[in-house]
């Protein structure tokens, strides 16, 4: 693999970026619209950009387009809380439902490199047992994927990142030890620590894509705690300094800036390319494969909107399932005060993690499971969950603000059940290109009330435990969309195969976190980028077979 480069190219207004080659830069490939690529790719994130670069590496010819720019860090980040919001999927969204979901910032990203580009750099495994949730656990469904067959991948993905973590991993099989050593936990993962040995339960320093020591032109972290506002460093190993600059250097081009806003079919039923807005017009994009990446609400508002008289429903929608079974995961946390300093924003957020309760199996009134990790919140993000959770403002919030340096807390990324009723339609409301724009609804059901309240309790045990007092319950708070397009065995219950090739058109393709049938109790880009992986290796088997 290439060294990463210094700088990430980025195109605005149609510019096209560079790639950092030993010789210098040199110009990045462009390709005609009317020339079919091979495959157009809908989205630059954990999966269609991790997609883009294996797919370009094996020959194909390759286009992905995203709605966000192409930003490079170091000279287009800054350390802002309010600036970086620029990173985030903030056009116009309807959330309804018992439950509605916040969205924004912590679940979803508008940029080159998707929400990679800020996210908190969690690289876990699935359990094993969660690819067979229904018959080995029994709740939720199976996915059509062995976890052995996933195990390999995730290694891939594991040195692709240069993941840092542990030599020894205390959870599931035994594996090679990560490619880089463990970053050195703060004082906010010391007080995890604390907790958990005194409630006889095992921890571990969390498994991270920031590098720990010199890689390429990637300096190790400096533990600037801005992960989550866009790692200016270039230390995140994010898929905007990864597996997008192997995919230029491999021939693929990256077109920012271009909202895609529907996907055009033949008379046969085969797709013919995508239609997109850039440069103050609509496009289009001819290409032999369309592969839709645009993560968990908007591949199915992408699938819904391209609907037409052949495919009333919209695409890939026979089962009836686009858009439903949306998942989110737990995202609750405790908090309290330590009597010594933590300054908990030193270094990357969640330095320290327990997955005791995603691999124990009894002691438990619910199904699946939750990891819960330290947490070194930004202060403009801190304030807001002082004044929202606590109502605090005024003088009381700038009081409390002056203990900052002294609160610790503890938050679970947790398994939340699959429901049809949870879903993402289309509303009759249009944004800035005349497009409808995502209803998006979202209950809990008793299970996830259940494993919420029993985190709750348990993380409270364990910050009591480490000498925390002044303890607190934060209790409307969720992560990571997944869900709305899931793989299956049947075409009748699922959207697309184990290979993520729609049963209904097969040269459409859905490749992202909508796929996923459960979302387990751990952060899910290392699975996404595993499973694009996966995709990449079948559709050149396939090729080679001429069964594209």
């Amino acid at each position: 693999m290439s060294d990463n480069p210094e700088h990430t190219p980025r195109a605005l207004d149609g510019r096209a970026p560079d790639v950092l080659r030993p010789g210098g830069w040199v110009p990045m490939r462009q390709y005609d619209e009317d020339d079919a690529v091979d495959f157009a790719i809908v989205g630059t994130g954990a999966g269609g950009g991790t997609l883009a670069c294996k797919l370009a590496e094996y020959g194909f010819s390759v286009v992905a387009l995203d709605a966000g720019p192409y930003w490079r860090p170091l000279d287009d980040f800054a350390s802002d809380e309010h600036h970086q919001a620029k990173l985030y999927w903030t056009d116009e969204r309807i959330v309804d439902g018992d439950n509605p979901l916040q969205l924004g910032a912590n679940n979803s990203g508008k940029s080159v490199g998707g929400s990679t580009v800020h996210f908190a750099m969690v690289s876990l495994r699935f359990r094993p047992e969660w690819f067979k949730a229904r018959s080995k656990l029994g709740y939720g469904v199976d996915w059509p994927l062995d976890w052995r067959e996933m195990w390999r991948y995730y290694a891939e993905v594991e040195n692709a990142l240069k993941i840092s973590g542990p030599v020894n991993y205390p959870w599931g099989p035994k594996r090679p030890r990560y490619p880089y050593r463990a970053h050195e936990v703060n004082a906010a993962g010391l007080v995890l620590a604390e907790g958990a040995e005194a409630l006889g339960i095992a921890w571990s320093p969390t498994p991270l894509a920031t590098v720990s020591a010199p890689r390429g032109r990637s300096p190790p972290c400096v533990y600037r705690g801005m992960c989550v506002i866009g790692c200016s460093t270039n230390a995140k190993q994010s898929v905007l300094i990864t597996w997008l600059p192997r995919a230029l250097k491999a021939g693929a081009e990256i077109r920012d800036l271009a909202m895609v806003g529907r996907v055009e079919h033949d008379k046969s039923g085969r797709v013919t390319g995508v239609r997109y807005h850039r440069r103050g017009r609509w496009r289009f994009q001819r290409a032999k494969n369309v592969v839709v990446a645009g993560y968990s609400i908007e591949t199915p508002r992408l699938l819904l909107n391209s609907a037409s008289s052949r495919y009333p429903d919209g695409l890939a929608n026979s089962s009836g399932l686009v858009g439903k079974n949306l998942m989110v995961q737990a995202n609750q946390a405790v908090w309290g005060i330590m009597e010594r300093e933590i300054r908990a924003y030193k270094g990357p957020p969640s330095l320290a993690i327990t997955e005791h309760w995603n691999y124990t199996d009894t002691g438990k009134d619910f199904f699946g499971g939750y990891a819960y990790m330290s947490q070194g919140p930004l202060p403009l993000v801190w304030s807001g969950v002082e004044s929202s959770e606590r109502g605090l403002w005024g003088q009381p919030l700038i009081d409390e603000m002056e203990r900052y340096n002294h609160q610790v807390g503890l938050k679970i990324v947790g398994e939340l059940m699959p429901q049809e009723r949870n879903r993402v339609t289309l509303a009759d409301e249009r944004d800035q290109y005349g497009l409808p724009i995502s209803r998006v609804t979202y209950s809990y059901c008793d299970n996830d009330k259940r494993l919420i309240a029993h985190s709750l309790a348990f993380m409270r045990q364990a910050l009591e435990a480490a000498g925390a007092t002044e303890i607190w319950d934060e209790t409307d708070d969720t992560c990571h969309l997944n869900g709305t397009a899931r793989m299956g065995d049947d075409p009748k219950t699922s959207v697309v195969n184990a290979d993520c090739r729609s049963w209904d058109i097969p040269n459409l393709w859905i490749c992202d976190g909508s796929v996923f049938p459960t979302v387990g109790g751990v952060n899910p880009s290392l699975t996404i980028q595993a499973i694009a992986c996966r995709t990449a290796d079948r559709i050149k088997a396939l090729a080679a077979r001429n069964e594209l």
